[in-house]
Formats: C-alpha cells, sequence, structure tokens
C-alpha cells in the first residue's frame, strides 16, 4: 500500500471542491453560518466536517475511504486491524476492557493507570488485582510494576482475564514489558496495553520499540499526543490470536458518537502518512536538536535536567526543581517568559517537543536567562517520602464494585478520610493517574501526600476541598 497516500482526506477535499449545498447537518452548513468573529479561526476546518454522505463511508460500518485509511494505519503499525478513535484513547480503554471482561472477572491492572482504566473496570463490573509500580529514586516517581509481581499476581490469581499495563509512562520511560508480554501469554492470558504516549514509536531506534511490535494483544495510541492528530484522536490496534475484534468493534460503537468528527478521522489519516514519511536522517536530526535543547536547559540553575536512559523517549525532558527553589514559582515564571510545559508535579516540570527539530533556540537561550535573573531562592520547602505508599505489591480493592453500587456515601474532610473506603478517586492532573482509587481504604500516608501536593500547588480533580467516603466502612 501506498503509505504516502491519505485517502479520507482527499475524499473530503473532492467533496468540498464540489460546492455542495447542504441539507444535512452539522448546522454550520459547510461554514456558512457562523459566529462572525470566529469566522476567520474556524471556516477552512468546518469546509472539512461533513456527515456520512455519499462516498465518504461509515465509521461504525466502514467499507469505503475510512476502511482504506484504517488498512493503512494497519500495515505502518503493523497490526492485524487498526480502529480510529474520536473519542481520544479514553474511549479505546474503555471498549478493549469492556470487550475482554464482565462482572466479577478478575483482571490484573497496573496501579499507576490512567483514569480512563480503572473507570473501564467500574463499568464492567470487574475485580481488579492491582500490582504496584516501583519507586525509582533515580528519577523520584513510581515507573512500572516488576515482572516478579506480575508473576506472584498470576500464580496467585490464575483465572484472570486480561492484565491491563501502562507502557510509556508519562514522562516517557519505558521498560521490559516484552517479558511481561510473554510471561502472560504462558498463561493463556491477553495484555492490554495503554500506549497513550508512544505512537512514534512505531518509527524504530532511536525510539523504544511499541508494545504492538513486542507482542502485546491490543495497544491504543493518542495519536495527538506525540503525532501531529487533532485532540481526540487515536488508534487502537489488534495483534492477536485471541477472538477480541468483535467484541472491541461492538463497543467502540456503542462508546463512540454516532456523529463521529471527520475532521478528527482525517487528521488520523494525515498522522499515519506523516509518520509514514519521516526518514531515518530526519529523525536523527530531530533527536540531535533535542539534545542541543537539554544542553541549554542545563543552563538554569534552579533545575537538573534529568539525564536521558535506555529506551526512554528524547521527546520528553524531565526538569527537577532544586528543593531550594519554589516549584510554583519557577512554574509561573516558565509561563510569563511564553513557556508551558506539558506537566508540573510537586517537584519536576515535563516538557514534551513534537516530531520536528527544535527552531526557537535563541528564544529558549533567553528565557533560561531571564528565569536565572529573577527566579530567588526560598525557604527550603517541605517534601516527603512516598517511596514506602505502594507498601503492598499486589492489592485488591475493599469493596467490590457491586457493593459500592449498594452503599452510600458522604463527603469529609481529608482528614477525617483516613480508615474510611473512598466512594470517588483522588486524581491529580495531569497526569489523571488516580492517586487514591474509588473503593480502596484510605491510609495516613495518602493524606499527608495530598496535603503536600495541594501546598506545593498541584491540582486535583476534586470539585471541593475533602473527598467522598462511604457510610459505615
Amino acid at each position: 500500500m501506498n503509505q504516502g497516500n491519505t485517502p479520507l482526506y482527499n475524499r473530503l477535499k473532492q467533496f468540498r471542491e464540489k460546492n455542495p449545498i447542504s441539507f444535512h447537518v452539522p448546522g454550520h452548513k459547510n461554514g456558512e453560518v457562523f459566529f462572525n468573529e470566529a469566522r476567520e479561526d474556524f471556516e477552512n476546518i468546518l469546509q472539512l466536517d461533513f456527515t456520512e454522505l455519499t462516498g465518504l463511508d461509515d465509521l461504525h460500518a466502514p467499507t469505503g475511504v475510512i476502511q482504506e485509511s484504517q488498512e493503512l494505519a494497519a500495515e505502518f503499525f503493523h497490526a492485524d486491524e487498526t480502529f480510529f478513535l474520536v473519542g481520544g484513547s479514553t474511549s479505546g480503554n474503555l471498549a478493549m476492557i469492556l470487550a475482554c471482561c464482565q462482572i466479577g472477572d478478575k483482571v490484573i491492572v497496573q496501579r499507576n493507570s490512567h483514569k480512563s482504566i480503572m473507570n473501564a473496570l467500574e463499568l464492567s463490573g470487574a475485580e481488579p488485582i492491582f500490582i504496584a509500580p516501583d519507586y525509582d529514586s533515580t528519577v523520584e516517581r513510581y515507573t512500572n510494576p516488576r515482572v516478579d509481581v506480575l508473576k506472584e499476581a498470576l500464580h496467585k490469581h490464575p483465572d484472570v482475564k486480561a492484565i491491563v499495563l501502562t507502557y510509556p509512562d508519562y514522562f516517557g520511560k519505558t521498560y521490559d514489558i516484552k517479558r511481561m508480554i510473554d510471561l502472560a501469554h504462558e498463561w493463556d492470558v491477553p495484555v492490554l496495553v495503554d500506549e497513550a504516549h508512544g505512537v512514534h514509536f512505531s518509527l524504530g531506534s532511536p525510539l523504544p520499540s511499541s508494545a504492538l511490535l513486542l507482542g502485546a494483544d491490543v495497544v491504543i495510541q493518542s495519536a495527538h499526543k506525540m503525532a501531529p492528530a487533532m485532540t481526540q484522536g487515536s488508534y487502537l490496534h489488534i495483534k492477536t490470536d485471541f477472538p477480541l475484534k468483535d467484541r472491541i468493534a461492538y463497543y467502540l460503537q456503542m462508546i463512540q458518537s454516532s456523529s463521529p468528527s471527520y475532521p478528527i478521522m482525517a487528521s488520523l489519516d494525515i498522522a499515519r502518512a506523516f509518520l509514514a514519511n519521516i526518514s531515518q536522517s530526519e529523525l536523527v536530526e530531530i533527536r540531535n536538536t533535542i539534545l542541543h535543547v537539554r544542553t541549554i536547559l542545563e543552563g538554569c540553575k534552579c533545575w537538573e535536567v534529568l539525564p536521558l536512559t535506555e529506551n526512554s523517549d528524547f521527546l520528553k525532558i524531565t526538569l527537577h526543581v532544586k528543593h531550594f527553589y519554589s516549584i510554583t514559582d519557577v512554574g509561573n515564571l516558565l509561563e510569563e517568559v511564553g513557556l508551558f510545559p506539558e506537566l508540573i508535579t510537586d517537584n519536576q516540570i515535563l516538557l514534551i517537543f513534537g516530531l520536528a527539530p527544535y527552531k526557537q533556540l535563541n528564544r529558549l537561550k533567553k528565557a533560561v536567562k531571564t528565569i536565572n535573573e529573577r527566579l530567588k531562592k526560598d525557604s527550603i520547602h517541605a517534601t516527603i517520602d512516598i517511596s514506602k505508599l505502594f507498601a503492598t505489591p499486589i492489592q485488591q480493592l475493599a469493596l467490590t464494585y457491586q457493593e459500592m453500587n449498594q452503599l452510600t456515601y458522604k463527603h469529609v474532610s481529608f482528614e477525617d478520610a483516613v480508615g474510611k473506603v473512598a466512594a470517588e478517586a483522588v486524581i491529580p492532573y495531569p497526569p489523571g493517574i488516580p492517586f487514591i482509587l474509588k473503593g480502596e481504604r484510605v491510609m495516613d500516608e495518602h493524606i499527608l501526600t495530598i496535603q503536600h501536593l495541594i501546598s506545593q500547588g498541584v491540582k486535583l480533580q476534586q470539585r471541593e476541598h475533602g473527598m467522598k467516603v462511604y457510610c459505615n466502612n
């Protein structure tokens, strides 16, 4: 197949050139009906925002250009089948878990997974067996579970229906996921991987390998995170001998909109073509410019640039803020000089680069110079040891989802939640990984860490201060 072809995008352009008269949805009528103050910004994309008209195919039963575009993606990513997702990787995570699990089924799940994984478990009614990630002192955060923990979980729960892993982590760190995949297959268990931040891993060295190429059965990739696709555009790849394809397709048509966005789908078509046509020499050039960026950033007095490790994503740079500077002040000053990072935690800042040589080196040098001149040392802010937070390598919820559905809950302060069972997840966002799980018993260590995160300006996805807990539990 011609990986330079973009069949869906091409068909949308051809349809636009017919200058069609719209007697159908959407209501902007090919951009003719729109708020004047916003027309200039939107009019070009609105002219490609069609619906399921003759020749434009149907995402939920594709036989034409959408099918052709998905087949091109499957060929490039080395999948048996690829589905376009217009609801982000969230929709893919929901579909793959619902396809594998029913009420009461056991599922082994990496504890530091995205909230959409946890939501899928709740919707399925499955019984999650959580395997804790290790704390990596070299980067001062939790990364991935160990193979021996997975092996122990399989021995304790040989009847599991699936294993759910995250690869890479938000910061681009990978691990030997192939050993886990091979182990799971020895037990005849499918492996489902949230690879939201690894769509570009299919480009090969010097990037890590995609979990799909390492044997995973279902892999979800957010094309909009690391490739040039529109927000919400993602892929779901299947490469497996397990009978999952039809069930996944069934849940996708249930979860995803019956009016999927054609601009988002076209951007998935384009993003695949973009990736397929990046040469190795271009990839090396991109890496070299980012290495130059790292050198510039190392000139800032308030942070350390964490080193690249083997098989980590060079498009991501982690800045570890020194303990005698306020990370809130550093974050504010970054935005004042025009630099907007992806993520700020209580002690680290994550920068994500695109798949093109970085061209604003002089502006970056000026920004670092300004930060060095303006940022003053703070009184040493409090730190907290979180290395023992996940003390239990293999954990189950205190209550099943079915039990939770029968209980009432109340809202309490964080301090009063200790010893109670959480009726909602506590989620720092980004990255959207639940710190306390719904159904988990709250510990002193949880609350101390939450208070520390709040003091450092980390945002929690809570509607009000405190949290919901179940009554009499």
